[in-house]
């Protein structure tokens, strides 16, 4: 029977190039969109460098009105496209979730506002257009940006059926978590081992599942905001002190610690899911006290 491949080079290999008998892991890109590079947002922040050099023109031949105005319309757009980059990030995190608020800053608005000013500030600074015919590039060049990338999201999503209140804890819950995950995952880059990092983004995997199970049925979002601000701060902690020792000495006791942690974080998260939406409060604390007191006795620990 055909064998896979697992040498000691590869990131979760032995050097005797055998894996069986490893639990197979959860797929931790499973429930992630494919990263969305989007070109056509990157480019605008080149298309206004030719202004730049038209600015640098203007200010050889002694042309102030004219070099402030294409810098000004430069500096205008330049803006644009980076609240533009920043307002598809919190869209794609928006359309990622099932139960979230709108972006409290409308980015890809201002973005937009600032584009048609950019051009209508070129045309009428920099190439000497009357003010009308100004306003117009200014107002063709937002009307394409608005075709061309839309509008931000202006309404609540998944929050039908519930009172504005739990709606408000339902969507802090999940971006606190979301935040502490995001920690986690940064500081095991730190790590410069692929094995490791690979076994903290199958833990993040796991993690995000209970929150999409938490959005579609929150029935305990006190127990539910508990549960996932224990569990995962105790992992950011766990993980950030484990980066700092793993950088300064290759610990092996430490690392089996921290794998061992691991193993028991990303069991909890994959078992518990339901057990935290259950009404039985009891069960609940239990497991919050149990992991609390691994997260404490055997947590990362410098070695002499």
């Amino acid at each position: 029977m055909a064998k896979k491949y697992g040498g000691k080079f590869s990131p979760d290999g032995s050097p005797d190039n055998a894996r069986d008998g490893i639990e197979t892991q959860v797929n931790r890109f499973r429930g992630q969109k494919a990263y969305n590079s989007n070109i056509r947002a990157k480019l605008l922040f080149l298309v206004p460098i030719p202004l730049l050099f038209a600015a640098i023109g203007e200010l050889r031949v002694g042309d102030a009105n004219g070099m402030l105005g294409e810098l000004g319309a430069f500096i205008l757009l330049i803006l644009a496209a980076w609240l533009l980059r920043d307002g598809l990030s919190a869209e794609d995190a928006y359309n990622a979730r099932k139960v979230a608020r709108p972006p409290a800053i409308p980015r890809k608005l201002f973005a937009t506002i600032l584009t048609g000013l950019g051009v209508a500030t070129a045309a009428h600074l920099g190439w000497g257009q009357t003010l009308f015919p100004s306003i117009m590039f200014g107002a063709i060049a937002s009307a394409a940006h608005i075709f061309s990338f839309g509008m931000d999201p202006m309404q609540k999503k998944g929050m039908e059926g519930l009172s504005e209140f739990d709606a408000q804890r339902v969507a802090k819950a999940v971006d606190k978590a979301e935040a502490l995950l995001n920690d986690t995952i940064t500081a095991s880059k730190r790590f410069n081992d692929r094995k490791l990092e690979g076994r903290v983004e199958s833990m993040a995997a796991n993690a995000r599942k209970m929150f999409r199970a938490v959005e579609e049925d929150p029935r305990d979002l006190t127990g539910a905001r508990k549960f996932m601000g224990v569990y995962l701060k105790g992992a950011r902690d766990a993980t950030v002190k484990f980066a700092d020792l793993y950088a300064k000495k290759r610990d092996t006791a430490a690392r089996t610690d921290y794998e061992n942690l691991l193993t028991d974080l990303e069991a909890t998260f994959a078992t518990q899911s339901e057990v935290m939406l259950l009404d039985d409060r009891t069960d609940l604390d239990v497991e919050i006290e149990v992991l609390r007191d691994r997260l404490k006795q055997e947590g990362v620990k410098a070695r002499n």
